[in-house]
């Protein structure tokens, strides 16, 4: 992903003035608004549903068995044993699976590589259903590492890219065991991190590819979607991102009222952070699905992002189950409570 600030001197004229209005609001100088903590929620709004337990444990496992494949990057052997374990598990938890095969074309070199969208469905026939998404796939090269020996080598992508995918993977095992009547489609995007920086469309690939199939195909498309990326540090800070409050400002609402309620107020806050060029960019602009994105973008950064960002120490050290744990049990109860009619 990408900061929107590094974008604009790349946009064609029409896209900059496309997106002109939002960057002088939201990138020009981040919007810093006070801390609202409303956890507790009001108690009218805490209704008791009968929500599944999200096991940290097990998305952290879930984290472990991606990296023991090596970094997923496009084109890898790694990469095409993960997607396999992906099928595996989605279909043993109950999904309807699909593997999404395109052929970008990836990296400086500009080579075509096949890359692979893996999506599973719950209650496929259903027409009322949510989206949820994270990137799987691992940058080819750890270009911020502080070692300049190091930034060719390959990111081992725990966080970025392997802790949402952990989370949904959770989610869906409980929704295997606890499945609603609300549909369901949970996005394992490739070929997210790939880019090349100042140049966005070479980012979130395979995010572009899907949004196109969808806006073709006469499947039910999804009310809103919720993407996930960089989920799993420790003590994170999920602002309101600045291109989900442009295309989703009630879905970020709900979503930060749902995870105050439940008492993680100090991870996900009432602050406005700058824009990323992520997934959810293309699934607003592109299929016209309304998706926020829930991102940890902690202050005091030089990129804006946390400091082990594509670098070589994005590994299984840096994850936090307390952060999965906020992430996974917010992303379940939006879930039961939409599918209860009380969202």
């Amino acid at each position: 992903m990408m900061k929107c600030n590094s974008v604009a001197p790349q946009l064609s004229i029409l896209a900059f003035l496309f997106l002109a209005g939002f960057f002088l609001t939201g990138c020009g100088s981040e919007e810093r608004t006070a801390d609202r903590d409303r956890s507790p929620a009001d108690p009218k709004q805490i209704v008791e549903i009968n929500t599944p337990d999200f096991n940290a444990d097990s998305a952290f496992q879930f984290i472990a068995d991606q990296l023991a494949f090596g970094p997923r990057v496009p084109g890898t052997e790694s990469q095409l044993k993960c997607r396999d374990y992906f099928v595996e598990q989605m279909t043993r938890f109950g999904a309807e699976v699909e593997v999404q095969e395109f052929t970008p074309r990836l990296f400086e070199s500009q080579r075509s590589v096949r890359c692979f969208n893996v999506i599973s469905r719950f209650n496929p026939e259903n027409r009322n259903r949510i989206l949820l998404a994270a990137h799987w796939d691992s940058r080819y090269k750890a270009d911020h590492d502080p070692d300049e020996n190091m930034r060719d080598q390959p990111v081992p992508g725990a966080d970025d890219g392997a802790s949402g995918v952990a989370v949904l993977m959770e989610v869906a095992r409980q929704l295997g065991k606890n499945t609603p009547s609300v549909g369901v489609d949970i996005v394992f995007f490739d070929a997210e991190d790939q880019g090349e920086e100042g140049n966005y469309e070479t980012w979130g690939v395979g995010a572009q590819h899907w949004s196109r199939a969808i806006s073709r195909s006469r499947s039910p498309r999804p009310s809103y979607g919720i993407l996930l990326d960089m989920v799993g540090a420790s003590n994170p800070r999920f602002g309101r991102e600045g291109f989900s409050v442009r295309y989703a400002p009630d879905v970020v609402d709900k979503v930060w009222s749902v995870a105050q309620g439940l008492g993680y107020g100090r991870y996900f806050v009432n602050q406005s952070v700058d824009g990323v060029i992520d997934d959810h960019f293309f699934v607003n602009r592109i299929a016209n699905i309304p998706m926020i994105n829930i991102i940890n973008r902690p202050p005091g950064t030089q990129t804006g992002f946390v400091p082990h960002w594509h670098t070589v120490s994005d590994d299984l050290d840096v994850i936090d189950k307390r952060t999965l744990k906020a992430v996974g049990h917010t992303v379940l109860e939006v879930i039961f409570r939409e599918d209860a009619g009380v969202l």
